[in-house]
């Protein structure tokens, strides 16, 4: 024993070396690699033993155990049997010895190596194994052990996350599966038993105000008394290790609920027994006594008998997400609904001593979270199913669910409860949809609730009410979302008002509308109050309540103006006549809002609190340009029906709105308020395009301001849309008017005039024979480049799915900057950041205007671009500017996708050169870099390639189509087509998953599309590379998250030839594998299924890789020298 001793000492000084402060990383890769050397020996487990057994030091047991894991795992086929079956003798016993004593990490630990034993070796050589978790469970001293072991038990057989071959998976779920019947029984059992035997001492309850129960909503939600009186029983008080019991036993059934299938083995006496204790979690009164009771210890009881409320109601919930429920199984799901109603009318119940939030407050945070959990999976996966039943009252589940919405303590809270409302609006609407005929009667039955909740939700965005609670939201952080934390509350809040609106779109807007009206009393009210001072307008409203008073009504008019915009949708199309006097009220509100905060200037008004109110009134003035931009398609279907009319109230609207929009096109005015001005005035040139526009005097301002040299330029992004906006008033078809009435000569003129004049300093930059270009310094000139392109890329884009005669006309007018550009472009060509803008402004040019440039200007453009793209200049790109260099490449690889794709024969001599250029020059620089760059755009352009130009590669003649079985289909350009299926291969070779997923669905598409699977070159040379080297990924789980993709992509090319498949490719396959004996292999072809269904033959190769990788890693663990028969 010495020598075990010795270890023991050696090894216990080791552990307290690694895990010493003072070691350094050297040292402590040096102990580490002695532990491994050490583990990997030949009975090292016996060694183990003895320190398990004798030593008291945390990490050495740690360690101990992580050396009998990696046994059992790797290692255990290997093991002589007397060794296994010492093992299997000594681990449960020194379990049994000690885990009273063992820290509770160690324990669990323990208990997980035997459970690994029994997932190798039960029921054949260990068929004790689940015997001894059950009688250790029936022992009252040993319960809490069984009920670790049951639960480690389910978590590693019921889904065993280590490599196991298919056969054992199966076995092992179906041996559990005969004993649930039992654990169910057992664990039923346990819970019952504590319950009975604590309410004992509680059979009469002292008299409290909550007695009376039983009445209200009770006798409707629960048909059967008995259950409500019992669910009426007090509380008992649970001693420690009743508790911890209970726990235990309450996680081991949300694992198994996780996994069995709903059937008659959960019976309905374990469920009402989890309802029980899921009334832990809203017992209020147990709290009160634990902490009235003093000692620290009775409120660590209040929390824990918390948590058996949350775990019970885990177990609720996972019962709730299966949403495959056979039919003997509704009467009790039915059953579990009423009880955690009960349980959720308890919740919110007022009474005089508790307000229902001061009552969730006091509840545990995460059982609240359980709870609401419980409610969306209720209204998502069962309310269909449940509503159907007469006794179930809807209604009166809905009036529950808004208390407890409009109670919650959290803001998260009350998220996650407009979530459950938007998901039950939504089930109205699809309801009402799919039954037109019942609409009135659904909408009757549910109009109170929707009109309360509606109210409600309104109440809760606006200051006046709900004050104290909105100024805790943060408004300045942005989330993944790029939205502040109020900016998320109000558009929830306004998603469930759109959503009511959808339903009842008279309701909705006499509820919103009066409250609107009242804040822009205040609003338009302002006027009184301002006084004219030395230094200009000032607000003359100073006492700290006004402010304050004001403040909260300009935020709570911001929110609504906001809500009347998303409400905007609901007054077009089929109800655009009905409610039209609805909307026209809206609109001439908001257009005599905006006019007004124009008018007296607002915006720049100097006020008592300038941090607070400034904002505030920028605020409401952008908001209420934003909100009747939201009116722009009310705005356009009323200029159809006016131009009929011809009403002048219509173009009052529209005059008056330019009014309001033009003073705030200036550089003096705040960007929030100009941008919005700038939208909307997009909004009328682009959606509402009244003819009268162009001669509104306020527009042609705007024009004289663009196009003045001297007037002080906009920001970037206001220019940019002021540019778009004035040239899709010249350009865009007016509706409703006959071709020759559209007087294109005239706008075609004016349209010119503006591009050159906003084009005037790009020109200039470009070297004149006459007068040689003056040398201007390199970051003026990227200056003039940057914001020239910017604004003509732009009203290219939005040109670019119009009219043929729109094209036509902004072709003429850039027809000169196109041309200087490209003269300018090879000057810039080391300047990545000026040839990605040039890039982007030409790959829009070929997206939109193509045709209007004309064959001989294209391909000269394209000549000029493959010319300036050496393979030197790409390599630089590529290799040496970082990522504007590659976006440089991604660019001009975007454009010739643009060319490979055009119909017809006019690009058609591009293509060697373009696949040239990718193969020979793109793809050897960007091949072997792990990057990303480039890579993804490069094979869009081979798929774009391969797939608009098929006949390039196959030449299908009639005759060859007509004698489909005889004549191969001629291959034309071969070396190229190999080269680019090759790439294609090399990719699925690479870690880079994002690529991967493309490319397969590329070489999908084409077999989809184009047959490529069945071309003879394909089938004759590549297809069972591409097959195993596709094998090859799952077998090394490289690609994991595609399992599914690759399965589908190797059947497709499978079927093609299956007879080649199982007869020629499988056994070759599995002959090339390393690391399986002939036998194995032989296993591994007779398991594989001949079936030539898509599900049997995936499911096939599923299981060879699973079972591959299962043999390599038994044949790893064998010592060395073993000889296998």
């Amino acid at each position: 024993m010495a020598s075990e001793e010795a270890s023991l000492r050696a090894l216990e000084s080791l552990m307290t070396e690694f895990f010493h402060d003072c070691t350094t990383n050297e040292r402590k890769r040096e102990i580490e690699e002695l532990l491994n050397n050490f583990a990997q020996q030949i009975g090292a487990w016996r060694f183990c033993l003895y320190f398990l057994s004798s030593t008291r030091n945390d990490y050495v047991m740690m360690y101990s155990l992580t050396v009998f894991e990696n046994l059992i795992n790797k290692m255990w086929l290997g093991v002589p049997s007397q060794d296994k079956m010492e093992i299997r003798s000594c681990l449960p016993k020194l379990l049994l010895a000690h885990h009273k004593t063992l820290p509770y990490f160690i324990r669990n630990k323990l208990c997980k190596v035997i459970v690994d034993i029994g997932r190798q070796d039960w029921p054949m050589f260990y068929h004790d194994f689940f015997t001894n978790i059950l009688q250790l469970i029936q022992s009252p001293v040993t319960t809490p052990l069984g009920l670790i072991m049951l639960k480690t038990t389910s978590e590693e057989l019921a889904c065993p996350r280590e490599d196991l071959s298919v056969a054992r998976k199966e076995e092992l779920r179906k041996l559990l599966l005969e004993q649930v019947q039992t654990v169910l029984g057992l664990l039923t059992g346990i819970l019952e038993t504590v319950w009975d035997k604590h309410s004992v001492t509680a059979a009469t309850p002292p008299p409290s105000p909550t007695s009376g129960e039983s009445g209200d909503l009770l006798s409707n939600l629960l048909q059967s008394p008995s259950s409500a009186k019992l669910l009426n029983q007090p509380i008992p008080i649970l001693d420690v290790e009743s508790e911890y019991i209970c726990s235990l036993a309450l996680e081991c059934l949300a694992h198994l609920f996780s996994w069995i299938p709903l059937s008659a083995s959960i019976t309905p006496s374990l469920l009402t027994t989890i309802f029980h204790f899921a009334r832990f979690g809203c017992d209020i009164r147990a709290r009160k006594m634990a902490s009235v009771n003093g000692s620290s210890q009775n409120c660590v009881l209040g929390q824990e008998r918390g948590r058996l409320g949350v775990l019970a109601m885990s177990c609720i919930n996972e019962l709730m997400s299966k949403n495959c429920v056979p039919m003997e199984f509704e009467e009790y799901l039915l059953r579990m609904f009423q009880q955690t109603f009960y349980l959720l009318q308890k919740i919110t119940k007022d009474n005089n001593a508790h307000t229902v939030k001061s009552r969730l407050e006091e509840l545990d945070e995460s059982y609240i979270e359980k709870f609401t959990d419980f409610l969306r999976l209720f209204v998502s996966v069962h309310l269909r199913r449940i509503e159907s039943y007469s006794q179930f009252p809807v209604v009166e589940f809905l009036t529950l669910l808004f208390k407890y919405t409009f109670h919650q303590p959290t803001h998260e809270g009350y998220f996650s409860c407009l979530d459950i409302w938007t998901l039950f609006l939504d089930y109205l609407t699809s309801k009402i949809k799919s039954r037109l005929g019942d609409k009135e009667a659904v909408l009757n039955r549910y109009e109170d609730a929707l009109v309360l909740l509606l109210t409600e939700v309104l109440n809760r965005i606006q200051f006046r009410y709900n004050q104290a609670q909105l100024e805790e939201l943060d408004d300045e952080t942005l989330d993944d979302d790029q939205q502040t934390e109020w900016q998320r509350y109000l558009r929830q809040s306004l998603e469930v008002v759109a959503k009511v609106m959808e339903l009842l779109p008279t309701h909705a807007f006499s509820t919103l509308f009066p409250v609107l009206q009242d804040n822009l009393e205040v609003y338009l009210g302002l006027q009184q109050f301002i006084v004219t001072s030395a230094s200009g307008h000032r607000l003359n409203i100073t006492a700290e309540n006004d402010c304050r008073r004001l403040h909260c009504s300009l935020r709570d008019l911001s929110s609504l103006l906001q809500a009347v915009g998303r409400l905007a949708e609901y007054f077009i199309g089929d109800v655009f006549v009905v409610r039209f006097s609805d909307a026209l009220t809206v609109v001439e509100r908001l257009v005599k809002v905006t006019l007004y905060g124009s008018q007296i200037k607002l915006y720049n008004i100097e006020t008592a609190v300038p941090s607070v109110l400034k904002p505030d009134l920028i605020d409401v003035h952008a908001q209420s340009l934003a909100a009747l931009q939201a009116y722009s398609h009310w705005l356009a279907q009323y200029c159809s029906e006016a131009h009929r009319q011809n009403t002048q109230q219509f173009v009052t609207l529209i005059s008056t709105t330019m009014d309001a929009v033009t003073p705030l096109i200036s550089t003096k005015v705040q960007d929030k308020l100009l941008l919005s001005a700038c939208h909307l005035l997009v909004s009328l040139a682009t959606t509402v395009r009244p003819v009268f526009l162009i001669s509104i005097p306020a527009v042609q301002k705007v024009f004289n301001r663009i196009t003045d040299a001297s007037a002080q330029r906009l920001v970037d992004k206001a220019q940019v849309l002021v540019c778009r906006a004035l040239s899709n008033i010249l350009l865009l078809p007016w509706p409703n008017l006959p071709e020759n009435e559209q007087q294109w000569p005239v706008r075609s003129i004016n349209h010119a005039s503006l591009i050159s004049a906003l084009s005037r300093d790009y020109h200039n930059l470009k070297p004149n024979a006459v007068a040689p270009q003056r040398k201007m310094p390199l970051d003026d000139t990227k200056v003039i480049i940057h914001q020239t392109l910017s604004v003509l890329e732009d009203i290219v884009e939005n040109i670019s799915g119009e009219s043929t005669k729109s094209r036509q006309i902004c072709y003429q007018s850039l027809q000169e900057s196109v041309q200087v550009s490209l003269a300018l472009f090879p000057a810039f060509i080391h300047q990545s950041d000026v040839t990605d803008e040039m890039l982007s402004f030409f790959l829009t040019l070929f997206r939109g205007l193509r045709v209007q440039m004309g064959v001989p200007f294209t391909e000269q453009i394209i000549q000029t671009f493959l010319n300036m793209f050496t393979r030197e200049q790409l390599a630089e790109s590529i290799l040496h500017e970082g990522s504007t260099g590659c976006r440089v490449v991604e660019k001009f690889l975007k454009i010739l996708q643009v060319v490979v794709q055009e119909p017809g024969q006019v690009f058609k001599p591009f293509l060697p050169s373009i696949i040239s250029l990718c193969m020979e020059q793109v793809y050897p620089i960007i091949a072997e870099r792990p990057s990303p760059d480039v890579k993804a755009e490069l094979f869009e352009l081979l798929f774009r390639t391969l797939h608009h130009n098929w006949r390039y590669f196959f030449k299908s003649t009639v005759l060859a189509s007509v004698q489909r079985g005889i004549a191969e289909e001629q291959m034309e350009n071969e070396p190229q087509f190999s080269a680019i299926m090759q790439a294609f291969g090399q990719s699925f070779l690479q870690p880079d998953i994002h690529l991967f997923k493309q490319n397969l669905f590329y070489l999908e598409t084409l077999n989809t599309k184009q047959k490529l699977y069945h071309k003879k070159i394909f089938r004759t040379t590549m297809l069972f590379q591409f097959v195993n080297v596709l094998l090859q990924v799952l077998v090394h789980k490289s690609h994991d998250l595609l399992q599914e993709e690759i399965g589908i992509a190797i059947y497709n090319m499978a079927s093609v030839d299956f007879d080649g498949f199982f007869a020629a490719f499988l056994p070759e396959f599995l002959t090339s594998c390393d690391g399986v004996d002939a036998n194995q292999k032989n296993v591994l072809g007779r398991n594989f299924k001949m079936d030539r269904d898509l599900p049997s033959f995936t499911q096939s190769v599923h299981r060879l890789v699973n079972d591959l990788r299962y043999y390599r890693l038994c044949n790893d663990s064998l010592p060395p020298g073993t000889v296998k028969l």
